[in-house]
C-alpha cells in the first residue's frame, strides 16, 4: 500500500509514524456500553473499538424497507461548516478525543484530552495503528451524504447533533486513507474492504438513516438489500 509499510513481525499490521507495538485486537463491536449524558467512555485495557452495537440484520432489513426511496438531492449550499462537528463533550475533550479513547486500547491522553498513545483496529481493512495520526473518525453516513438525503432542510443544531452523535452507531475510529477513499460515497459506491465487515456496516448504516429519516436512492438500496440479506 502506498505511504506504509508492513511490519515484518506481524503480516497484515501496518505502521506509519510510530513503530507497532501493542497486540492486534481481533474483536469488534458487542462491548458493553456505559452511557454518561449522552457521552460514551471506555477506560483501561479493556476498552474496545465499540460504536453502539446496531441493530440486527432483520431489524435493519425491516427498518431499509420503511425508507424513503428517491433520488438524491444536490450540494446546492452544502459546507461542511453547516455541520458543526467535533464539538466539546466534556472538559477539553472534543468528539474526536472521545471515540479515538472508546475505540482504542490502552489510550494515553494529555492534560489537553488528546491521544498521545494507544493502539486502534481499524476494522474497514483489519489494520493497526499506535499512532492517533494515522486515524480518522469516520462518519458511518458521510456529512455531505447526510445533505443530499434530507439534511439540507435541518437546522444548524440537528446538523450538529448528527455530526457529532455518540448515542447511535455513527462514528467510529478507521486507518484514514481507507475513510479518504470512501469519503461521501454511499454503499453502492463504497463498502469497507474487510468484506467480514461489511454486514456491521450496512446495518449501522440503515440504523442512522431510519432513526434521521433520511432517504436512500434505488441503487444505494439494492446495495444495502443485498449485503443484508446475506447476513
Amino acid at each position: 500500500m502506498p505511504g506504509l509499510r508492513a511490519s515484518s513481525a506481524t503480516p497484515g499490521v501496518y505502521a506509519r509514524r510510530s513503530v507497532l507495538t501493542g497486540a492486534r485486537r481481533t474483536a469488534v463491536a458487542a462491548a458493553s456500553l456505559a452511557a454518561l449524558t449522552g457521552v460514551l467512555v471506555l477506560d483501561g485495557p479493556a476498552a474496545q473499538a465499540a460504536p453502539p452495537t446496531p441493530p440486527d440484520a432483520a431489524t435493519a432489513r425491516a427498518e431499509l424497507a420503511k425508507l424513503t426511496v428517491q433520488p438524491e438531492g444536490s450540494m446546492d449550499g452544502y459546507s461542511r461548516a453547516k455541520f458543526p462537528h467535533w464539538s466539546t463533550q466534556y472538559g477539553q475533550c472534543n468528539t474526536r478525543e472521545v471515540v479515538l479513547k472508546r475505540d482504542g486500547e490502552n489510550v494515553e491522553q494529555d492534560d489537553r484530552c488528546a491521544a498521545v498513545s494507544g493502539t486502534w483496529y481499524s476494522p474497514y481493512d483489519g489494520a493497526t495503528w499506535t499512532d492517533a495520526q494515522d486515524i480518522d473518525i469516520d462518519h458511518i453516513v458521510p456529512l455531505a451524504q447526510a445533505w443530499r438525503s434530507g439534511a439540507s432542510s435541518w437546522t444548524t443544531a440537528q446538523r450538529q447533533a448528527f455530526a457529532n452523535d455518540l448515542k447511535r452507531p455513527q462514528l467510529i475510529a478507521v486507518t484514514d486513507r481507507v475513510n479518504q477513499e470512501k469519503g461521501d460515497k454511499d454503499p453502492a459506491q463504497w463498502l469497507p474492504p474487510l468484506k467480514s465487515y461489511r454486514c456491521t456496516y450496512a446495518q449501522m448504516w440503515v440504523s442512522v438513516k431510519y432513526d434521521y429519516k433520511l432517504t436512500v436512492d434505488s441503487a444505494e438500496k439494492a446495495a444495502l438489500t443485498g449485503i443484508l440479506n446475506g447476513c
